[in-house]
């Protein structure tokens, strides 16, 4: 049997890892400026998550979540007190994916209603309501297309009020900061408006920070630059450092009811273990400290290469657009600097996202390979 031939892949092999850093099967060291898809939070290999999955792992790794399971509980109660929504519940899952699809589930179960309004741009999954939300008609299949959905471009707060007026809208879903889309972003403006207009019509606002959560933006959650709270927060990758978990932070508001939402694997005793060992790193090591630091420092340099012609993004959640698309440039990077990096729908933005770890001796390696390779063009 052969593997389904959906992933162009890179012809690089990485067998370990360490903070910054993976290595292939041919002993390459690589500079890791991606971080996975952004999953990568406290550094690959960290000894405190490798220590807490290891020791759960030898003990009870999973069980169902018909049980008790305290690891839960304690996730929940750090998540809350770490991020600043300790009135909030926690619902656990897999993958962002899930988190959005439970998000969507949960705002039409409250409102009994069922359009979703979303973004130009946006990604927030390939699963089936998650994937309707998302603004790209090549991974929509038609199974999918059945989901009423209206896209809007970001920043057009009149056109959101024209929809939600008529009355059929459950929720609004929005990136903290757009991923995949290319590091566009609403301003703070236009959240409020968001926020107040979601009140205004009983409509449920969901933020999606599966990719700008979790300290990456210099803030816990993108969000929190605009002073709002969202009705509903789904969150994964850098939750769990590489380790699949995800979940929803959910508003007060909401009813729970058994059977209202479900899983099999989500919350597992060593999915939370792994959830516990990323919280605690981050306040231990103070690290949105250093995201705030290290980002400061990466645009100053940035600024000062006249072949960038904008910086997008906050945070470790950062693009660099040029004047030309970057596929090339990201294949020098790997292949001649050693050095990960991103792309974006934004086929002339180069993305970056570094664990939260980084310093700034791996910027300016960074940095003197792109300028190298830029000087070659």
């Amino acid at each position: 049997m052969k593997l389904f031939d959906v992933y162009p892949l890179y012809d690089v092999t990485p067998v370990r890892a360490k903070d910054c850093i993976v290595y292939d099967d041919k002993g390459v060291e690589y500079l890791d400026f991606y971080g996975g898809h952004g999953v990568i939070s406290i550094g690959h290999s960290h000894p405190t998550y490798v220590s807490k999955i290891s020791e759960q792992v030898a003990t009870l790794g999973f069980y169902s979540n018909a049980i008790q399971n305290p690891l839960q509980e304690e996730l929940a109660e750090k998540l809350g007190a770490f991020s600043g929504y300790p009135d909030y519940t926690l619902f656990l899952c897999s993958t962002g994916a899930e988190a959005n699809e439970n998000a969507l589930k949960l705002a039409s179960f409250h409102t009994n209603k069922a359009r979703v309004i979303a973004f130009e741009n946006s990604f927030h999954g390939r699963t089936s309501a998650a994937v309707s939300v998302t603004d790209n008609p090549k991974i929509n299949a038609p199974i999918n297309k059945c989901n009423p959905v209206t896209f809007l471009p970001l920043n057009k707060i009149g056109l959101v009020e024209a929809e939600l007026k008529k009355g059929d809208v459950c929720a609004v879903i929005i990136e903290g900061v757009q991923g995949v889309g290319g590091l566009d972003e609403g301003t703070k403006d236009f959240f409020k408006g968001l926020e107040n207009l979601c009140v205004e019509y009983d409509v449920v606002l969901i933020l999606d920070e599966v990719q700008s959560g979790y300290g990456r933006s210099g803030r816990f959650f993108a969000h929190q630059y605009h002073d709002i709270n969202p009705d509903i927060i789904s969150l994964a990758k850098g939750m769990g450092n590489g380790f699949p978990i995800g979940g929803i932070l959910i508003s007060p508001k909401f009813e729970a009811s058994y059977g209202m939402l479900g899983t099999t694997f989500g919350g597992s005793h060593l999915a939370c273990a792994a959830g516990i060992a990323v919280i605690d790193t981050l306040e231990k090591e103070n690290l949105l400290s250093n995201v705030n630091d290290m980002s400061a420092y990466f645009i100053a340099e940035a600024k000062k290469i006249p072949q960038v012609k904008k910086i997008k993004g906050k945070g470790l959640m950062l693009g660099l657009e040029f004047d030309f698309e970057v596929g090339e440039l990201r294949k020098k990077m790997i292949y001649d600097k050693h050095i990960f990096t991103g792309s974006a729908n934004n086929k002339k933005l180069l993305r970056i996202l570094p664990p939260l770890t980084v310093t700034k001796e791996h910027i300016d390696i960074f940095f003197a390979a792109l300028k190298e390779l830029l000087n070659q063009l």
